[in-house]
């Protein structure tokens, strides 16, 4: 009788992940849309690789592969840009409004890429927001993880006292939502109204307004000056500004743009590209 060998003890390599990049990542990284709305133009039916319709997100692509979105062949991916933008009030932070109102995209400067705004102000608030051409910075600075100070300067009707705003230095919940506890200080009292300075780390739907109206004021003007490390300064209304690359990289910890061979490229510094911003264009509606 043949004895049989012992089995072998070695544990099995874990296998290998596909390569390349998930196609929504891929997608997001053209600027098309963010990570969450590319897996949505999967699930629609309308990406391709290779020629083939694909219907789930869950797939890996490399750059032998040829996607395509609506028809259209991606471009390759473009560096990752970030800008300032002081919107006005006036303006929904939408690319289309079911109201018809004027947008951000009808105000911004022509000759600007396609961008996709890191969250929203809405339609009466004012002051900082960031563009960006990158799904994936959209997606990572948009988190409630990254925890990022937005900094508001709000004027309320009404005469707060720190002991009126302690419930929002606390925490509250409104409508059942809960808000996480905020920094709040008041500035100065000007006549029947008064200047909060109000910082939050994650950003929930109309929050600023909705409690301050939980603690009895009423918000008649509110402006972001800053998100995390980029600030509003001397911005004027509708103006648009790039930030640096350098800094971009600093901040958010991006590897630097390599070339051909794998080396860093070296960019001289330039001047800060600023655009002043171009009359309203007419509403076509």
């Amino acid at each position: 009788m043949t004895d049989t060998p012992p089995k072998s003890s070695t544990p099995k390599p874990a296998p290998k992940s596909p390569p390349g990049d998930r196609i929504a990542k891929v997608i997001a990284r053209a600027g098309i849309a963010s990570r969450r709305e590319a897996e949505r133009l999967v699930e629609e039916g309308r990406v391709t690789v290779n020629g083939k319709t694909v219907d789930r997100a869950a797939l890996n692509v490399t750059e032998k592969d040829t996607v395509a979105v609506d028809g259209k062949p991606l471009d390759a991916p473009a560096a990752p840009r970030l800008w300032l933008y002081h919107k006005p009030t006036g303006l929904v932070t939408t690319t289309k409004d079911e109201q018809g109102r004027p947008t951000i995209y009808d105000d911004l400067p022509d000759d600007l890429p396609r961008v996709m705004s890191i969250g929203r102000l809405d339609l009466n608030s004012e002051g900082l927001l960031l563009l960006t051409n990158d799904g994936g910075i959209k997606r990572r600075l948009e988190l409630p993880s990254t925890g990022w100070l937005r900094r508001y300067r709000v004027r309320v009707n009404g005469r707060p006292t720190d002991a009126m705003l302690e419930p929002l230095r606390t925490g509250l919940v409104v409508d059942g939502q809960r808000f996480q506890p905020m920094v709040v200080a008041i500035d100065r009292q000007q006549g029947a109204n008064a200047w909060l300075t109000v910082g939050l780390r994650e950003g929930k739907n109309r929050e600023v307004r909705r409690a301050m109206i939980d603690i009895g004021l009423t918000v008649n003007r509110l402006i972001r000056v800053s998100y995390g490390p980029f600030q509003l300064g001397q911005l004027k209304s509708g103006e648009v500004q790039e930030v640096r690359g350098r800094v971009l990289r600093d901040q958010l910890g991006l590897e630097p743009e390599k070339d051909d061979t794998g080396t860093a490229k070296a960019r001289k510094p330039g001047p800060r590209r600023q655009v002043t911003r171009a009359p309203r264009k007419p509403s076509k509606r």
